[in-house]
């Protein structure tokens, strides 16, 4: 099977995974999405991650973080930038996600960081996704 949008994927098998209250999402392995899980580690969106060695290829396995009540922790995950439009922000234009509660992964001449980073940083790049 052919993957459009690989960023897509991720990002929809973890909602997925969440609502359907499992501890863990088994997602096929690249760099980009590695670097997305360990800054959602790092944000407090997901307990941990793990790379997984099976056969001739990587999987990513996010386990899933939730509240003692039992509610996850991610309340809206947003693919922004598709494959056929692209949103590219310049540094002074960055997205704030719920006046700062949440985060935007950019893709920037720095690698992939959050908002929070670019704006220190004072780059632009494409807005992959916001998660709140």
């Amino acid at each position: 099977m052919s993957m459009n949008d690989p960023v897509a994927d991720f990002l929809t098998r973890i909602r997925n995974a969440q609502q359907a209250r499992h501890r863990w999402a088994d997602i096929p392995s690249s760099n980009l999405k590695t670097r997305m899980a360990l800054l959602l580690k790092l944000e407090g969106f997901i307990k941990d991650f793990v790379l997984i060695e099976g056969g001739h290829f990587l999987t990513i396995r996010v386990y899933l973080k939730y509240s003692p009540s039992g509610e996850g922790v991610i309340k809206g995950i947003d693919r922004i930038s598709k494959p056929g439009l692209r949103k590219y922000v310049g540094a002074d234009k960055l997205p704030r996600v719920l006046n700062g509660m949440g985060i935007a992964i950019l893709t920037t001449s720095k690698g992939v960081i959050t908002n929070k980073q670019a704006r220190k940083e004072r780059v632009g790049g494409e807005i992959l996704c916001q998660v709140w």
